[in-house]
């Protein structure tokens, strides 16, 4: 991998977010509705306000957050305090800023995703790849098909049934919420148990929902690849079934998956963000929907962008990483 194409695809990187930080600033502006008179006007109707106080709030608000000032000079503005990692002031939280939110949701959003993710990709490939083998036992490879048969109920469904039959029905595990209530965080061995198991259901309505594809995927990668000359070859070698299936079966459709990793990692994020809020997870998903609630655009804006931004990085990450898979790729 040459250093021109790693300079090529990071400035590409800046590009798209650039495109993306412009798009999401333009767009909420060609409404004609203020977000800061909207938040306050709902907090009057609920605090009393006098119409007078609210025109001077919004003004003074107006000013606070640079919305009194040219189009022009607030997307510079905006421009400028993206690069030093400034994505506003929360309305709803206010004074505290949108970074502050999203960091302190971020660690839930990330152990979620990253767990269920890494697990239902190999979960999902080794039962593919054991049931495209012929040598495989056949209740091994009848195994995956109910995993095939779940891949057909949405994330979003399979947590809800999961809180009903499981939380709710049989109370074998906990509702909802990062941990059990009136428990204080701490280091000791009975809050990480009490926290895996509010992380179960969860993590479960992401894997069960997403192994079926992975299964799917390499059952047909792995028809194909049997048959290659070179699976012949290591047959007609006399190498071991388990050498054949994990050197030159397993290996070689992998290579595919890897892309296809890349191109779900929206669809996982998306699917993580809606799970998190119907556990009441304090993720990303949830402080999302909060800001939805209360309208607060400041905060929306700043959130869609951080995805947009992480699943941009990611996906180039995982295009510098692949070549350390294929040797065959090469980038010049």
């Amino acid at each position: 991998m040459s250093i021109r194409y790693v300079i090529r695809r990071i400035l590409f990187l800046f590009l798209v977010i650039w495109v993306a930080a412009t798009i999401i600033f333009f767009i909420p502006r060609l409404s004609t509705r203020n977000p800061v008179r909207q938040r306050l006007a709902e907090l009057a109707r609920t605090g009393g306000f006098a119409p007078g106080d609210i025109e001077t709030m919004v003004a003074s608000y107006n000013q606070k957050f640079g919305l009194d000032k040219p189009l022009l000079e607030q997307y510079f503005d905006y421009i400028g305090g993206l690069a030093q990692g400034d994505l506003g002031v929360s309305l709803h939280k206010y004074p505290r800023t949108v970074i502050e939110l999203i960091m302190d949701a971020i660690p839930w959003t990330l152990a979620l995703l990253l767990v269920t993710t890494i697990l239902s990709f190999i979960i999902g490939n080794l039962l593919g790849a054991v049931a495209a083998w012929p040598r495989a036992p056949g209740w091994l490879r009848t195994f995956a098909t109910p995993f095939v048969l779940l891949q057909g109920i949405p994330p979003v469904l399979m947590g809800v049934l999961l809180l009903f039959f499981i939380a709710f029905r049989l109370k074998a595990l906990p509702l909802g919420s990062a941990y059990s209530t009136g428990v204080i965080p701490n280091w000791s061995l009975s809050f990480a148990l009490d926290l895996l198991a509010h992380q179960i259901l969860p993590a479960l309505a992401l894997i069960l929902g997403s192994v079926g594809g992975w299964v799917l995927s390499m059952r047909g990668m792995g028809v194909t690849i049997h048959g290659e000359d070179y699976v012949n070859f290591a047959e007609h070698k006399g190498l071991g079934p388990t050498t054949i299936f994990r050197d030159y079966y397993l290996r070689n459709t992998l290579l595919p998956q890897v892309t296809g990793l890349v191109l779900a990692l929206t669809t996982v994020v998306t699917s993580g963000i809606v799970v998190e809020q119907i556990f009441a997870l304090p993720g990303i998903g949830t402080t999302l929907n909060q800001a939805i609630q209360n309208n607060d655009f400041l905060t929306i804006y700043g959130i869609v962008l951080f995805i947009t931004i992480a699943v941009a990085t990611l996906m180039v990450a995982v295009e510098f990483i692949y070549p350390l898979l294929d040797p065959r790729v090469r980038h010049t």
